[in-house]
């Protein structure tokens, strides 16, 4: 079973590596780590307790969520995302994904135990009891 989740973790990555994150033109890819910052989404982990999906803004959580919903929660504060500033989102859930909507109504989906950075302006957050995206 261990074996699973790093397998998932790769193929999606493998996935926003080739685009399908980027089919909406560009407005919600996901932002490859730097070797410079690739401990950013680790510090985030450690920094974000189960059941939580967490914002973090250089460093900072911006908002934390744990309730399964059907529908999107707001994000009043819309925090932005730059290449130099990105959001992380860190996904501690072990079954469930979350789905990260964007100011352009496109919407990205973060496996089970799993963090990455965004660009862009992000909107909302669902968190679905799914376990694949």
């Amino acid at each position: 079973m261990a074996s699973r989740k790093p397998l998932r973790r790769v193929a999606w990555a493998a996935a926003a590596a080739t685009g399908i994150l980027a089919a909406s033109a560009g407005t919600a890819v996901a932002v490859p780590a730097a070797p410079t910052t690739a401990a950013a989404p680790a510090r985030a982990a450690a920094s974000c307790a189960y059941p939580y999906v967490c914002l973090f803004k250089d460093g900072v959580r911006i908002g934390q969520f744990q309730d399964v919903t059907s529908g999107f929660q707001s994000l009043p504060s819309k925090p932005t995302g730059t290449a130099s500033s990105p959001i992380t989102v860190t996904n501690t859930r072990h079954d469930d994904v979350a789905y990260i909507r964007f100011n352009t109504g496109t919407t990205v989906c973060l496996p089970p135990e799993y963090s990455t950075n965004f660009t862009g302006t992000l909107t909302g957050i669902r968190i679905s009891s799914s376990a694949t995206c």
